[in-house]
């Protein structure tokens, strides 16, 4: 995918449709997903008055998303590659995850990284974890990650075991909270990509 942004300008006003060039713009933002195409892009679409920069762009589209039922911001939340993920992954995705500067990830991390996205999509079942990288090493997530689900710090790759799990109520405040918060991670990401790219 190319990662030029269109000109603001020239995204609204125009009837909604897969390919647009608003729906373009928010998938070098938010990561593509068939959600974001599906209902993020349309309602975008039919805004009265035209955000006047992307930053706003961001919060509009933030603001419309949170006000989705859980289900649909679930599913616009698994359009975002799991930390450590190394395929599939779209040019900014694979700049943020690998960090500037930093030696490559060692193959325990990524194998812990891959038990810990395990555990923590059975603890809070629907969701996928998202956190604003802002260039840390894989290694600095994993120990966020494991702070987050209670765990020990450590390079085991399938500690503890994923059937101890216990999965948390969708309708309580707990998961609901994580959603909030990887929601607002996710507009964090997006404004990070606006300075990689130049763009305000």
């Amino acid at each position: 995918m190319n990662d030029k942004l269109p000109p603001l300008s020239g995204i609204f006003g125009v009837p909604s449709h897969k390919d647009s060039a608003l729906g373009k713009a928010l998938a070098i933002l938010f990561e593509p997903s068939p959600t974001l195409i599906s209902r993020l892009e349309p309602q975008l679409a039919l805004l009265q008055q035209s955000p006047s920069s992307y930053s706003e762009l961001i919060d509009t589209a933030l603001a419309t998303i949170t006000g989705w039922d859980t289900s649909a911001q679930s599913d616009f939340i698994a359009g975002h590659p799991r930390i450590g993920e190394s395929k599939n992954l779209s040019n900014l995705s694979a700049k943020e995850q690998s960090g500037t500067g930093i030696s490559p990830t060692p193959p325990e991390v990524l194998a812990r990284l891959a038990h810990l996205n395990a555990c923590y999509e059975a603890k809070y079942p629907g969701l996928r974890y998202i956190t604003f990288v802002n260039g840390r090493p894989r290694h600095a997530i994993a120990e966020e990650l494991e702070d987050l689900l209670g765990f020990n710090h450590s390079l085991l790759a399938d500690e503890p075991a994923l059937i101890g799990i216990e999965s948390m109520d969708i309708t309580g405040d707990l998961w609901r909270g994580e959603l909030r918060r990887a929601i607002e991670d996710i507009g964090l990401i997006a404004k990070s990509r606006l300075v990689a790219l130049g763009v305000e």
